[in-house]
């Protein structure tokens, strides 16, 4: 389903599965539900999942492949979904990556956190449950990424790293990016101990900025730290230059919406997992 609206990151439509955002009428993004399949609550995989490394079964996994290539109108020969690691290692997929082996493609798709590209008809994606998804697309060089920034990326600066090798790869000028965030874990439900806080005051975050102390339910008195990953990529994106207006949050918090997404904290880890992706369509 290929957009045609130029207004920036407009949601335009929801369908059983997909979620459409449009960042430019020559550029698709769209991010995964759990509706539109007969999925049971007893069983954490019975939702639209196509990423392999959950522990799916992998019928099930090539069901909802084709499902999203049908909804693209792509072959599943492009569409590139990376093995996350939680690190900032980012890959170029280029023409040359087209030719290579499928073994060579997933060894290379290994330990890599987020994606860039130029070619067209291309998806790329990133898969979450409470981490934060994060597309841009380039709309001067027609340049896209995807960006899988759980709290370990965010505090390693992924996003700060991306913009920086499409500045390298395609001379991307931030100032011609728009980007969205995606569904993922607020900083309502997104409690952490003091070994992270430290870690993301260590790295250098205006913590008045992301962090806020929240009182522990069931213990009167005492706090914790919760940290706003919306904001702390927010604000990486517009220290990169890419301007406020042109950045958009969902704010769809996952923990709380675990009924239409997938999320780690509230269902496990043994489930399924939000599908992120964007492509060149012109």
């Amino acid at each position: 389903m290929m957009l045609n609206m130029k207004e920036m990151t407009q949601k335009v439509e929801t369908s059983d599965v997909f979620t459409n955002y449009n960042l430019n009428c020559e550029s698709i993004c769209a991010f995964s539900t759990k509706r539109g399949l007969q999925s049971n609550d007893a069983d954490p995989y019975s939702a639209f999942n196509i990423n392999p490394f959950c522990g799916d079964d992998p019928e099930h996994i090539n069901n909802c492949m084709d499902l999203f290539c049908n909804y693209l109108n792509i072959s599943s020969d492009n569409v590139y979904l990376p093995h996350q690691i939680h690190g900032d290692e980012i890959l170029k997929i280029d023409e040359s990556f087209s030719e290579i082996s499928a073994d060579e493609k997933a060894e290379r798709l290994n330990g890599v956190d987020a994606l860039i590209s130029n070619i067209k008809n291309i998806c790329i994606c990133v898969s979450t449950a409470d981490c934060v998804p994060i597309l841009i697309y380039d709309k001067e060089n027609d340049v896209i990424a995807a960006i899988h920034a759980g709290w370990r990326g965010t505090v390693k600066r992924i996003v700060e790293k991306t913009i920086s090798k499409m500045r390298d790869e395609y001379n991307t000028n931030p100032e011609d990016c728009i980007s969205l965030i995606g569904p993922s874990i607020s900083k309502e439900r997104f409690e952490v101990g003091d070994e992270v806080y430290d870690m993301f005051k260590n790295e250098k975050f205006n913590m008045k900025d992301i962090a806020s102390l929240f009182p522990i339910a069931n213990n009167p008195g005492k706090h914790k730290w919760h940290i706003d990953l919306w904001a702390a990529n927010k604000l990486q994106l517009i220290g990169t230059g890419i301007k406020e207006s042109n950045i958009e949050i969902a704010g769809i918090c996952t923990y709380d919406n675990a009924d239409t997404y997938f999320s780690a904290r509230k269902l496990g880890v043994s489930s399924g997992r939000i599908i992120t992706g964007i492509m060149i369509t012109k």
